[in-house]
């Protein structure tokens, strides 16, 4: 996956950004009492800011503990799909409370019971809507990005020389 800090923070905005979205709908749908068009949009107002942090825990602190704590669990021998696994279990158990925390304290009536139940709704979604499908959906869009960035690397590279 990334190779360089770049890549790092491409790869982390866009799954700071999907994982932010997805989880808001599913805070604003819990309130609204279902699943609507306006839960979509709704969520558009707090994604730039929720995002934001998101990415600045993740990107600066959360990745690094994570992987530490992942490789408590796992080796670096391990199929390299286990680790990513692992990874994405551990950036879970840190974002879910922590998130969740943020979220109470901007948008809640603040307790430590309202805590509670925001970080019980939101850690079985978190799992899977990581899992199953905004980490595999990023990780395929990431891999397109660098190919193309790949390739026209290698075109730039071709046309240099050339003159």
């Amino acid at each position: 996956m990334p190779k360089t800090k770049l890549q790092d923070a491409v790869f982390t905005a866009l799954m700071a950004t999907l994982m932010v979205y997805g989880m808001i709908v599913y805070n604003i749908s819990l309130d609204l009492g279902g699943v609507s068009a306006q839960s979509f949009r709704l969520a558009l107002n707090e994604l730039p800011l929720m995002a934001a942090i998101a990415f600045v825990l993740e990107f600066f602190v959360v990745g690094k503990l994570a992987a530490k704590l992942a490789f408590t669990v796992v080796r670096p021998t391990d199929r390299p799909q286990i680790i990513t696994y692992a990874i994405s279990l551990m950036i879970i158990c840190i974002m879910c409370p922590t998130m969740s925390l943020l979220a109470t304290l901007l948008f809640q009536q603040p307790s430590f019971f309202a805590w509670l139940q925001t970080f019980a709704l939101n850690l079985p979604m978190a799992l899977l809507w990581q899992l199953l499908y905004c980490g595999p959906f990023v990780r395929l869009v990431f891999r397109a990005l660098m190919r193309v960035y790949s390739r026209a690397a290698g075109k730039a590279k071709v046309c240099e020389l050339s003159q």
